[in-house]
């Protein structure tokens, strides 16, 4: 199913990125990640806010994105941003990956990604880990499979952007120490289970 429309669910003649693509069937040791921010750029992109029960809802807005912030300051993201589908977190999101990979990609589009490592961070007082991983399709940054092999300064520049990248908004971010890949694992298939008791707490009701 790699890169194939068929990893989309049929339920809707247009997907939402969070509920309808499939997060992988090697997940959580390969996954797929829907990109909302390039390299280099100031602007997030969003996705649409939906329960389960989107359908509902006209569909010709179902796989829309929009401008969610732009940052205040001159720092840009390091490496292509984006999210799994299907995943879940305290903060009602889906988990957040950052994807190394050599060429940036278009805000919507989705890639296979290997998570080799998870960044601990406290974003105003809440958890907002981020899980650091490569493009699996990317014949340089796949070699990598555990943050341990990146050079020190990659990880350096970006600790640097996540605690630097709100100071202009005088909101507090902080970043603890880098997590091997295991703890990355461990963090995807949490967020897939709290995804899947959401689905069965709305189906009940």
């Amino acid at each position: 199913m790699r890169g194939s429309s068929q990893s989309l669910s049929r339920r809707s003649v247009a997907a939402h990125p969070w509920h309808d693509l499939e997060i992988g069937p090697e997940a959580p040791y390969m996954i797929n990640v829907v990109r909302n921010v390039s390299p280099s750029t100031l602007s997030l992109m969003a996705i649409f806010r939906f329960d389960i029960n989107y359908q509902m809802t006209s569909v010709s807005i179902l796989n829309c994105m929009q401008v969610d912030r732009v940052l205040y300051s001159s720092v840009v993201y390091p490496h292509n941003y984006g999210f799994i589908p299907r995943t879940l977190c305290e903060d009602n999101d889906p988990i957040d990956v950052l994807v190394l990979m050599q060429e940036p990609v278009v805000p919507g589009c989705f890639l296979r990604a290997r998570a080799i490592g998870l960044m601990p961070m406290i974003d105003q007082g809440e958890k907002d880990d981020k899980i650091i991983a490569v493009c699996a399709d990317d014949p340089e940054c796949r070699q990598y499979t555990d943050i341990s092999q990146l050079p020190p300064h990659r990880l350096a520049e970006i600790r640097r952007f996540f605690e630097d990248y709100k100071k202009n908004e005088n909101k507090e971010v902080a970043v603890d120490e880098f997590l091997p890949a295991s703890t990355a694992i461990d963090a995807i298939q949490y967020s897939m289970d709290l995804y899947a008791e959401y689905v069965l707490r709305t189906l009940r009701k």
